[in-house]
Order: structure tokens, then sequence, then C-alpha cells
């Protein structure tokens, strides 16, 4: 029995507990980089960002900050040469069911 309940705890504490979170502009935001097309290059990836109308510019740093992490995990370089990213003119960006999508390009150290 004490190993059922040694098990039960080892995986609820297995998924992203809240005070690792990184918090931009006061809200957390859930995103997802990844690789446009594995085959051509891990180069290219794009960013997913929910919940876009908590904070627009929460939204966008949370991007930048998943599209550094992705790049830095794949190249060892948080240069980004962004086609659509944080930068971007609002009425420009992608955002669509609430979910705001950039795309961008690592760039070799």
């Amino acid at each position: 029995m004490l190993g059922v309940f040694a098990v039960a705890a080892l995986v609820a504490g297995c998924g992203e507990r809240k005070e690792f979170r990184v918090l931009f502009d006061g809200h957390y935001f859930r995103t997802k980089a990844k690789v446009v097309d594995k085959k051509k290059t891990l180069a290219d990836f794009t960013v997913r960002v929910d919940d876009v109308s908590a904070s627009l510019d929460g939204a966008r740093e949370a991007g930048r900050h998943a599209g550094t992490r992705y790049c830095i995990e794949n190249y060892g370089t948080s240069r980004i040469d962004w086609k659509v990213g944080p930068d971007t003119e609002p009425r420009q960006l992608r955002i669509v069911d609430n979910t705001l999508t950039f795309a961008g390009t690592c760039q070799r150290p």
C-alpha cells in the first residue's frame, strides 16, 4: 500500500509546478515551439501562445521567451530572425481563436 502512495506522489509531481511558471505581464501563457519541417532543418520554427486576450504584451513576451528557449536548446544561441515575432506591428500579428502564432529562424552563433 505504501508503494502505491509513493508512485502516486511521484506521478503527481511530474507536471509543471505553478511556482516554477514564468509570468508575463502577470499572466501565465501556455506556449509551444515546434519545428516547421524536421526533414529540412530545425532552424525554422513556429511558436503558439494561447490565451492572448489575457494580455497582448504578455503573450508577445511569452512567445519571445519560448522562441529563445527553442533556439538555445537546438542551436546553442538566442539569435532569432523573426518573420512574424514579438516586435511585429500589432495589426500584422497572426491571432486566430485567441492563439498568437510567431514564425522565426534560429541563427547560427
